[in-house]
């Protein structure tokens, strides 16, 4: 027999032998032990999938091929099903087979419109030379920090208003910023909290005040829902309430608008505020379950809410603190769901609605965090004090994220209905020195651009739809003559570019169609026009939707800065 043949018996029996074993990449066993280490005894369920990605990535720094396969083993999935999720999101590093791992320190670089305006540019220009190959540096979408600009998140760690100099000198001792991945937290009775809190929480638990009562004095308030869409917050507690049991909810703190940093400022500051509106929402519309949903670039935030979670007992909702890990379209609210429950955060068609088939297939309550904030203080004083204010025949209160060329950025709390003027002048302190108003986004990214000439606007509900704007979760940027409209609309559309979720071509595509089209020294008015209709006729959800809204405005107010 030729030697370099092999007996068709034994050729058989090689065949037998890779049969049994099961198809795809095989299970390292050193891998597999690391990760039945970090998940401990924490049950294998599959919504946990990404609190157990951010286990592994916060203790290795990475997502390897071998710990992707072990996770996949522990939950029982296919071993696609847990790479898809893992590449969906930014803030895992996935490292495959030959590849090397990052670094171990990654420094995140601001580079939305404050933060551009504010030099960012310069320091994702000069901190990679500064720091060298040990440390990665790389462009970031907003981090939430805008009257701060410009920001870095330095591993875990925030630093705003950053300079060069001031990250240099911090990244010696970083080191590598691990952290957990929130685990459930069960609150409980508040009879474990110090006297005199949650006094309204404890009027309605007592029977001081009836669920209706609470329901109708949100209606006669008028609160509507703060992190965009306004739907009236009264109303979404009855619609729920009469949903069959069990019912969920799902609190929204993924707060990725550009120029957003709002819930950041009230969770900071007062976190049991935010608790206490959270549970009379569950206790009206009589929720079962919440869960958190915080943006991953919140490491403080995260922190004190799980602190203040511990700090309760037994006997009310069980409340579940999850974990984003950096997509911008996780804030819409079907895609957060889809988040919460371990999967790509991609929206979903309705009808159904959240409302009606939510989370696990349940009915839903879905709030910002700021809507749930004002609840106790608006029950407290009462919907008159909350209706009373307003100016411009409007009503209520809004809390404007302010930055840009302002002399005093920050969250401001104003009668809703004011001008940007009048924010400008009474609540900013003016311009910085040497700058006029030119420009102004009035709700974020997808809020549109309005010129100067156009500042006596009340902004609110309902009051720019007419202009091509909405006032969104109130991120109002400024723009001076310094600025233009232009760079500011190029600067979003990279960022919508960015955060589409791919999942339906108008959008994924029109993006980065619009993206390329604006780099051009002339613009393009007729196909860009038809491209924006495209994209709101057809987009799934209120990215594709919004999404040309900067654009649209350059066209209609600027048209100088793009055509001859």
């Amino acid at each position: 027999m030729n030697q370099g043949m092999i007996p068709i018996a034994v050729q058989g029996a090689s065949r037998e032998r890779k049969r049994q074993l099961p198809k795809g990449r095989q299970v390292d066993a050193a891998a597999l032990q690391q990760v039945q280490a970090l998940l401990g005894d924490l049950p294998r369920r599959r919504d946990l999938l990404i609190e157990f990605l951010h286990l592994v990535q916060d203790a290795y720094g990475c997502l390897s091929a071998a710990h992707l396969a072990a996770l996949a083993s522990e939950l029982r999935l296919a071993q696609v099903e847990v790479f898809e999720v893992a590449s969906f999101y930014h803030h895992f590093d996935i490292v495959r087979e030959g590849e090397l791992a990052p670094p171990a320190l990654t420094v995140r670089v601001c580079d939305g419109l404050s933060c551009e305006m504010a030099g960012a540019g310069e320091l994702l220009a000069r901190l990679p030379q500064l720091l060298g190959r040990e440390v990665r540096v790389v462009p970031a979408p907003c981090l939430g920090r805008c009257d701060q600009a410009p920001a870095v998140l330095l591993g875990q760690r925030a630093i705003a208003p950053a300079s060069c100099e001031g990250v240099s000198a911090a990244v010696p001792s970083a080191g590598v910023a691990g952290g957990h991945a929130a685990q459930s937290a069960t609150a409980g009775t508040v009879a474990a909290t110090e006297a005199g809190a949650f006094a309204v929480l404890r009027e309605c638990l007592s029977g001081l005040r009836s669920v209706e009562a609470v329901i109708a004095e949100l209606e006669d308030s008028g609160l509507r829902g703060l992190g965009g869409a306004g739907f009236p917050a009264g109303r979404k507690w009855r619609i729920v309430s009469k949903e069959p049991a069990p019912r969920l909810m799902a609190v929204n703190i993924d707060e990725g608008e550009p120029g957003t940093f709002k819930d950041r400022y009230y969770l900071e500051r007062n976190p049991r505020q935010f608790i206490e509106g959270m549970l009379i929402a569950a206790w009206a519309a009589g929720i079962d379950e919440i869960y958190i949903y915080l943006r991953d670039e919140y490491h403080d935030c995260r922190r004190l809410l799980q602190q203040e979670l511990a700090r309760l007992g037994e006997g009310t909702p069980r409340i579940h603190l999850r974990r984003g890990a950096g997509a911008y379209i996780c804030g819409e609210e079907s895609a957060m769901i889809e988040s919460i429950e371990g999967k790509r955060g991609m929206p979903r068609l309705r009808p159904p609605y959240v409302a009606q088939m939510g989370l696990f297939g349940r009915p839903t309550l879905e709030h910002n965090f700021e809507t749930l904030y004002w609840v106790p203080e608006m029950l407290e004083k009462g919907a008159a004090w909350f209706a009373g204010h307003g100016r411009n025949g409007r009503k209520g209160l809004r809390s404007f994220s302010v930055s840009g060329r302002v002399k005093q950025a920050g969250v401001k709390l104003a009668p809703a209905g004011i001008t940007v003027q009048e924010l400008i002048d009474e609540f900013c302190g003016g311009m910085q020195d040497g700058h006029q108003l030119y420009a102004y986004l009035p709700g974020g990214a997808s809020g549109g651009i309005l010129p100067a000439s156009m500042n006596n606007i009340p902004l609110d509900f309902d009051t720019l739809q007419p202009y091509g704007c909405f006032i969104g979760s109130a991120a109002v940027i400024v723009l001076s003559q310094h600025d233009s409209a232009r760079a500011a609309a190029a600067n979003m559309m990279r960022f919508f570019r960015h955060e589409s979720c791919g999942q339906c071509t108008p959008c994924r595509a029109g993006t980065a169609k619009a993206a390329d089209m604006i780099e051009a020294p002339v613009w393009d008015a007729s196909l860009l026009r038809e491209l924006s209709q495209v994209m709101r006729d057809a987009s799934i959800c209120g990215l594709g939707q919004a999404a040309p809204n900067p654009v649209d405005c350059v066209l209609n107010y600027f048209p100088h800065e793009v055509t001859r």
